[in-house]
């Protein structure tokens, strides 16, 4: 089996662009080092999927970040992808249970919440980031970041994302696409497309098939997709030791010698991949003296 990758193409008499993605090793190396619950993890890895198949929308450096924020128990949701196949996110709360819903699958729904917003800040290198934003429809990520594209960035889009858990916790399967409609497609290719979707298993279960991108994209469709790219996803966090001594400087000389006083050290973890890192007396001391 291939590493994680996505895959970006045309289908439809090239009227529909497409992403197809699986990560479940990306959301594995994820949940391991957040320790995130099953319904967490189906909620992190929904929306890291959709920040993957986004990130393949934007040029290699260019970055964007996405917060989805309900007022279910898991918080914040925060994500970030680049175009070169990055990613990395977090929640407030890693540590949510849920009865399963229903139809017997984890409760996403009620663990991200049924109102809120999601909103998308993307950094393409220009004055100032573009920012836009939606507000959530269902709480199950899919259906939320279809209607962010159609509200917010007027393309009428189909997004799938899906989840499974396995009973240890670990992730079985991580995986989604977007199809997104090109201006003037004919009304008989849209019918075409929202028929072939509405028909579909569940992104989760392809995924957990075996099915790589371009095959699901087959299944769904009936058809060959004409496959313009091809991108590895990787998690990768961009902490680092001197962005944190960056950021304890910008809190000001007072701040750090209260730090000195009272702690006599500083220990900052990144919310993205829970690394520690150690400041000692004598380092925070010279951080003071650095030119503020």
């Amino acid at each position: 089996m291939k590493k994680d990758y996505l895959v970006r193409g045309m289908v439809y008499q090239d009227y529909v662009r497409v992403f197809a993605v699986q990560m479940t090793e990306t959301l594995e190396e994820i949940r391991k080092r957040l320790d995130t619950y099953p319904v967490v993890s189906a909620a992190l890895g929904r929306t890291l999927a959709v920040s993957a198949m986004m990130g393949a929308m934007v040029k290699g450096e260019d970055r964007l970040s996405i917060v989805v924020k309900g007022d279910g128990p898991i918080g914040k949701i925060l994500v970030d992808a680049n175009g070169k196949g990055e990613v990395r996110g977090y929640v407030s709360n890693p540590h949510v249970e849920f009865p399963l819903n229903e139809k017997g699958k984890l409760d996403v729904r009620a663990a991200v919440g049924k109102e809120g917003t999601i909103i998308v800040t993307k950094d393409l290198g220009l004055k100032d980031p573009y920012q836009g934003s939606s507000p959530i429809v269902s709480g199950e990520i899919g259906e939320d970041f279809a209607y962010y594209f159609t509200v917010s960035e007027q393309i009428p889009s189909a997004v799938g994302v899906g989840v499974l858990v396995n009973p240890d916790y670990s992730i079985k399967s991580c995986g989604g696409f977007i199809f997104q409609v090109m201006p003037d497609t004919p009304e008989e290719v849209i019918a075409a497309l929202e028929r072939d979707i509405s028909q579909i298993r569940p992104v989760s279960a392809m995924v957990n098939d075996g099915l790589t991108p371009e095959e699901m994209l087959k299944e769904i469709t009936g058809q060959e997709a004409k496959i313009l790219g091809e991108l590895p996803i990787v998690f990768k966090c961009h902490c680092s030791r001197q962005r944190v001594e960056s950021a304890l400087i910008s809190l000001g000389k007072e701040e750090l010698q209260a730090m000195i006083d009272e702690e006599n050290e500083a220990e900052i973890q990144c919310h993205f991949c829970n690394e520690k890192y150690h400041v000692s007396r004598e380092e925070l001391a010279k951080l003071i003296n650095v030119k503020h």
